[in-house]
């Protein structure tokens, strides 16, 4: 993480995204640009949780851990979206760990100032509120493209969503194939059945098996078989 001191680009985000109306005066001089190189953590799972932070460039992934080491997605993000609204209304650690997809960049605010300066202010109560109600919307259509696709569509969304980013281009479009029981618990299969999968999406010539990744050969196809549906 790299705090970034840079006030231009600060505001520019906060215009881009109309965030100095939802930060009332107050608040504004409290808020902090940081930057995550990809594949950083943001915050862990179980930590104590100390800033809120909305997503205004790049992609993330939101996980969590079970006490046997086992890893299952929840979702990915970008723009615009917030971390640790939960955390803060319930005083409660860190609930997911979320990791950076791609170069992020994230505003920060300390819950404390957040409770000082913001805790009776309407615009970004509303604001909250939206998007955790958002979420909740999100993790319904999710279950329900889960339950109602089969597997090699649910991979190919996958994959589009962990491999690109429109608004960032330092993304390659591969993934590690050491991360794929994590795939296979995320699109809700057997690892087995997915490597089958893989297998035939590869002879369809979408994707390929290469030094350790797997590598998208056909965006479009890919695109075409998941029919625009991204784990997003």
């Amino acid at each position: 993480m790299k705090e970034i001191q840079d006030h231009k680009q600060l505001d520019f985000f906060l215009q881009t995204y109309q965030l100095e109306t939802i930060f009332n005066e107050a608040l504004l001089p409290h808020l902090s640009l940081f930057r995550f190189d990809q594949g950083e953590l943001i915050c862990s799972q179980g930590e104590p949780s100390q800033v809120l932070y909305v997503l205004v460039k790049g992609k993330i992934k939101v996980y969590t851990t079970s006490e046997e080491g086992k890893t299952l997605i929840i979702s990915f993000k970008k723009p615009i979206e917030v971390i640790g609204e939960i955390e803060y209304f319930q005083h409660i650690p860190i609930i997911h760990t979320v990791e950076a997809v791609s170069p992020v960049y994230m505003v920060g605010v300390p819950y404390r100032m957040l409770e000082k300066y913001g805790s009776d202010y309407p615009p970004l109560l509303n604001f909250l509120l939206e998007v955790i109600t958002r979420k909740f919307y999100v993790k319904s259509n999710f279950l329900n493209f889960n339950m109602m696709h089969p597997v090699e569509v649910r991979l190919a969304s996958y994959l589009l969503s962990v491999s690109y980013d429109d608004s960032d281009s330092e993304i390659p479009g591969q993934l590690n194939s050491f991360r794929l029981i994590d795939v296979a618990n995320f699109i809700g299969t057997s690892y087995r059945h997915l490597n089958r999968i893989i297998q035939k999406l590869c002879t369809e010539g979408l994707i390929e098996r290469s030094k350790g990744f797997i590598v998208i050969k056909d965006k479009e196809g890919l695109s075409a078989l998941a029919n625009q549906n991204i784990y997003e």
